[in-house]
């Protein structure tokens, strides 16, 4: 059973996170203690019935938190955990799928305005103390969102937030999603992802929110690419494997596609040696969609609601469903 709140004892462990500091100021008199590197989280993990935790868990760690019951994890991914050993030793487990939904659809709308509107060369052009004159060639103009199509792949909580941007700004929004008669959750119309090849023809904008799957990983690759007009832009804030990052460089380069936004690469940090440093028509991001002053107090509020969940439940009596976003 997980102990009372007069009992319970929390952990939250992230090497930046400030979770401790917000969870202060909640004032709910819990117990609990914050640890930044995997040599503390180990020492102390016994002392926890609660974890909150993403890329500081090893399922070795398992062996170390006797009294563990309950892992909030941090993050929307949650492949870093042992789900069979979990069920085995009576661990529940939840995600943080969608805490930084409107977060991520927001930055997505970003990186499409920092390329419409040539943001990096005004930047550019400011530190060159550099007052640009006016342009003949309307190819070299800002342009406008307002009356452009863009195809969203993955019409998840992400995708149904960004769609609702995109069509404030006067967007079209064609959606694909895995089970499109779930409905089509803010876009204009709604396809199955084998529908893709057929629809990219359309877009002026290719912007991923999808979750990585077998069905995803490589899903914009060279033959994506041609089939994308030469002024469409990408925008990425999936997961970079997504994205045949070889052949994104080869279409950029060679003029296949007009620009990329991304804040997601197949390897994180970016290397120092790749291309994309230093595309003039790519923006990249460190995978920081998700991080706004906001991230540690949506973790919280979904773990406040999970805590109620069990106490009012009970941890040895839970139905097939009871935590928001259960895995375990």
């Amino acid at each position: 059973m997980l102990p009372d709140k007069d009992h319970l004892t929390l952990c939250f462990a992230h090497a930046a996170y400030r979770l401790a500091d917000r969870f202060v100021l909640r004032n709910t008199g819990i117990r609990h203690f914050e640890v930044r590197s995997y040599d503390d989280l180990q020492a102390r993990l016994s002392e926890a019935d609660v974890l909150v935790v993403s890329g500081l868990w090893k399922n070795e760690l398992i062996d170390h938190a006797p009294k563990l019951r309950f892992i909030q994890s941090i993050s929307a991914g949650t492949d870093q955990f042992s789900k069979p050993l979990f069920k085995e030793r009576g661990i529940r487990l939840a995600s943080a799928s969608g805490v930084n939904a409107r977060a991520v659809a927001e930055h997505a709308i970003a990186l499409m305005l920092a390329l419409s509107r040539r943001l990096l060369e005004a930047r550019d052009n400011q530190h060159k103390h550099h007052w640009r004159g006016m342009i003949g060639d309307l190819s070299r103009r800002e342009d406008e969102l307002g009356g452009k199509t863009v195809l969203v792949v993955g019409m998840g909580t992400i995708g149904n937030h960004f769609s609702t941007l995109a069509r404030a700004f006067g967007m079209t929004v064609i959606g694909i999603r895995r089970h499109p008669d779930q409905g089509a959750n803010g876009a204009d119309s709604i396809h199955a992802i084998d529908a893709l090849k057929t629809l990219l023809p359309q877009a002026d904008y290719v912007v991923l929110t999808c979750a990585l799957t077998p069905e995803t990983e490589g899903l914009i690759n060279q033959a994506a690419f041609a089939a994308m007009k030469p002024q469409a832009r990408l925008i990425n804030v999936a997961r970079g494997r997504v994205v045949d990052e070889p052949a994104l460089i080869e279409a950029v380069r060679g003029g296949r596609i007009d620009a990329a936004g991304l804040d997601v690469c197949v390897e994180e940090p970016l290397p120092a040696s790749s291309a994309l440093w230093d595309l003039p028509n790519v923006l990249v991001t460190p995978h920081s969609a998700g991080e706004t002053r906001r991230y540690e107090d949506n973790v919280l509020d979904l773990l406040m609601a999970n805590l109620d969940r069990l106490w009012t439940t009970g941890a040895d009596q839970l139905p097939p469903v009871l935590l928001r976003n259960q895995i375990v």
